[in-house]
């Protein structure tokens, strides 16, 4: 049996009684444990999948707190998790007709896709019997990879950092454009402010708006990669000159700098997770009209502001969930070209996942965190190990 990564309800229960209720003692590395799966039987259409490179994301850590919904309980008390990953196929089934083995290829998460292609649930997170790719193999349905473009410019590393969070980008920057331009067209407002806070689907966002001829921000407490994405044409903020909005205070030295920066106007478009630090920080650097567009929701199922404001400026919050599988296989199509990820100066071994997920959680990564899982890579990819 393939060796897997799994977050359980009783690794999660020993892990409280460890720290004796001093949440800040938590140690995902303790819950993140290293297991063995016995991999589902494969059906005409799957595809057996040696999984190369991995990308750590945050819901895993949500997932192994437990800090909205202990989501390992509700699964029934484990779940093999991993919402992204880059895989070579090893046997595929004899419907399978868009894929061949030897294929390098990557995994999206949509779950269960509602009338309109868009997920109810997320694979590997809170959808019934989904198996991640935190693993060495894994066995899925085709519908749910598409071809890595690996000749996109981009190493393995930096293409293992985009299947969940390119698309996610993509998702939240159409959505959010299209709904500003419902109150205000491009006569009469061309070019936009727009600004996100640190994280890889914010960098994404940022490069997407850019690219579009947009002014952009990233608000980052991480100098490398606010310096990444200057080099692209994004304009940086340091998010430590204001202690990370702690305060009233702070908040309001950063909305005037907002003012400052945009000539007075403020930002017509805003990416953050409506909840948390960043959320009132996001909602004051609005312009009129402007757009709060966000896919997170793990610090918080519950979201306070204050209406009366929203209606006198006319803004609009846009809660987001993740792409359909059609908007996926198009996201990828921006590899390279707009989407040049930062990756985390550290390429962790298999054995390091744990250790990934804990420096995650403490912010001390440079980057997105990357996870190789192969030791042997196939010959496609040895030009793409930079």
């Amino acid at each position: 049996m393939p060796r897997a990564y799994s977050i359980s309800s009783e690794s999660i229960e020993a892990e409280r009684v460890r720290i004796g209720g001093e949440a800040e003692k938590f140690d995902i590395s303790r819950v993140v444990q290293l297991d063995e799966l016995e991999l589902r039987e494969m059906g005409p259409s799957d595809v057996h999948l040696r999984i190369l490179a991995v990308s750590g994301e945050h819901n895993i850590n949500h997932a192994a707190l437990a800090d909205t919904v202990n989501i390992a309980e509700l699964r029934g008390g484990k779940i093999f998790p991993g919402n992204s990953a880059v895989g070579v196929i090893i046997a595929a089934g004899d419907r399978v007709s868009d894929f061949r083995v030897g294929d390098v290829v990557l995994t999206h998460c949509n779950g269960e896709p509602d009338l309109y292609g868009f997920p109810k649930r997320i694979w590997a997170y809170d959808m019934p019997e989904s198996i991640g790719w935190y693993g060495e193999e894994a066995v899925v349905g085709d519908w749910q990879i598409g071809k890595a473009p690996l000749e996109c410019g981009l190493n393995l590393w930096e293409i293992a950092a985009l299947p969940l969070r390119a698309p996610t980008a993509y998702h939240m920057w159409r959505r959010a454009l299209g709904i500003y331009r419902l109150k205000v067209p491009r006569d009469r407002q061309a070019a936009l402010n727009v600004l996100s806070f640190g994280g890889g689907t914010g960098e994404c966002f940022l490069m997407l708006a850019r690219s579009e001829g947009h002014n952009a921000y990233f608000c980052s407490g991480t100098a490398e990669r606010r310096e990444a994405l200057e080099a692209l044409g994004i304009h940086g903020i340091d998010q430590n000159a204001f202690q990370r909005f702690r305060t009233k205070a702070d908040v309001k030295k950063f909305t005037d700098e907002v003012k400052t920066i945009t000539g007075g106007e403020g930002m017509h478009i805003v990416a953050d997770m409506m909840r948390g630090p960043v959320f009132p920080a996001g909602m004051g650097a609005l312009a009129r009209q402007g757009v709060n567009v966000s896919a997170g929701w793990q610090l918080s199922q519950l979201v306070e502001y204050n209406s009366t404001i929203c209606s006198v400026k006319q803004v609009t919050l846009d809660h987001t969930h993740y792409e359909t599988v059609d908007g996926c296989r198009a996201a990828t199509e921006f590899y390279g070209s707009v989407f040049k990820p930062t990756v985390h100066r550290e390429i962790y071994s298999f054995e390091d996942l744990p250790r990934c997920f804990a420096e995650l959680e403490a912010n001390t990564q440079t980057g997105i965190p990357i996870i190789r899982v192969a030791n042997d890579m196939p010959e496609t990819v040895a030009h793409l190990l930079d």
